[in-house]
Formats: structure tokens, C-alpha cells, sequence
């Protein structure tokens, strides 16, 4: 429980001032991670391969759910498109995340986090869908971005450092697609 308050803490502090491995890590599967708000620089955080394969879960099921809401809702051509491409994206992001998560015996959750499930409960009953979708969407994308990118560097298991490359390259591919459409 301690570990997803801190998650949950470091989480909302990179949402607002930015997260990025700084290397290191114990050799226990943790990576550490830096955050800082503005210019204050906060201790790092040690990200655990269970926390980070938590985190990653809830943040593929929130895009995977998402993308699958847009695709029933959006009225926007560019928004439906790229739906499409985060269920595709997303779909192979959690299939890696799985086979990996259970070569180590950690399985990635099949419900959302607290704060996902809340954005997406907000997106379901968005009036304005079109608009409150692609700025949940900047959040998420860059959230994941600093995680994925934060383990990849830093994590220290093997098996899941590939699997946060891709979900890295992925996040960064979906955060561009989704900044050149309107």
C-alpha cells in the first residue's frame, strides 16, 4: 500500500513539474526517479519492476479503454483516427507488458488506478467529449512517456527495460501523432 502512495504521489508531482530517471537504481528491480516541481527538487523515488508494471497496466488499460470510447463518441474524423491508432498501439503495448509481467510473476492489473479510472469516468460524461479526450490524452501521453522513458534508462530488470523502450517509442509516437491533428 506504501508503494502506491508513493506512486500515486510521485505520479501527480511529474504531472505537474516533470519526472526523468536520473540512473542508479539498487539492484532489487527498482529504478529511481527524480521529481521536481518547478525548480525544487524533491528526493528520488525508487520504482519498483511491481510498481512500474502497476503503473504501466493502468495507464495501457486507461488508453486502451479510451481510444474505445472515442470510437463510439468522437465526432471528430482526426480524433476517430487517432483512436485507432492508440487501441492498435496500446493493445500490443499491454500484450508485452503481460508476457513480460509474467515471466516475472507480476501481472499487470485488469482494473484502472484511481486517478484513471476518475478521468475516464470525466470522459464518459464529457459534454464536450471531442475536447476533454485530447487533453486527457496530452496528460496520459506524457505521463507515460516519463515512466516508460524513467525505466527504460533506469529499471533494473532486464526483462522489463525492453518492454518500457517500446512503450516509450510507442508514447512518444502517439504524443506527436496526437500534436499534429486536429
Amino acid at each position: 500500500m506504501r508503494r502506491v502512495a508513493v506512486l500515486l504521489l510521485a505520479s501527480s508531482l511529474a504531472l505537474l513539474g516533470g519526472c526523468g530517471g536520473n540512473g542508479g537504481g539498487d539492484g532489487r528491480g527498482t529504478s529511481v526517479q527524480s521529481v521536481s516541481v518547478g525548480t525544487t527538487a524533491i528526493a528520488p523515488v525508487a520504482l519498483s519492476a511491481a510498481s512500474y508494471v502497476a503503473a504501466a497496466s493502468s495507464i495501457d488499460l486507461y488508453e486502451v479503454k479510451s481510444a474505445q470510447l472515442a470510437l463510439e463518441r468522437s465526432l471528430n474524423p482526426a480524433n476517430r483516427a487517432f483512436a485507432k491508432r492508440a487501441l492498435s498501439a496500446h493493445e500490443g503495448t499491454s500484450a508485452q507488458l503481460s508476457l513480460a509481467g509474467r515471466r516475472l510473476n507480476l501481472l499487470p492489473s485488469a482494473t484502472l488506478d484511481p486517478k484513471h479510472q476518475a478521468m475516464l469516468d470525466a470522459l464518459a460524461s464529457a459534454s464536450d467529449f471531442d475536447t476533454i479526450y485530447r487533453s486527457q490524452q496530452n496528460i496520459v501521453l506524457q505521463e507515460g512517456l516519463r515512466l516508460h522513458a524513467g525505466y527504460a534508462k533506469a529499471g533494473q530488470s532486464p526483462t522489463l527495460r525492453p518492454v518500457a523502450a517500446n512503450a516509450e517509442n510507442v508514447m512518444r509516437a502517439n504524443l506527436q501523432a496526437l500534436r499534429g491533428t486536429r
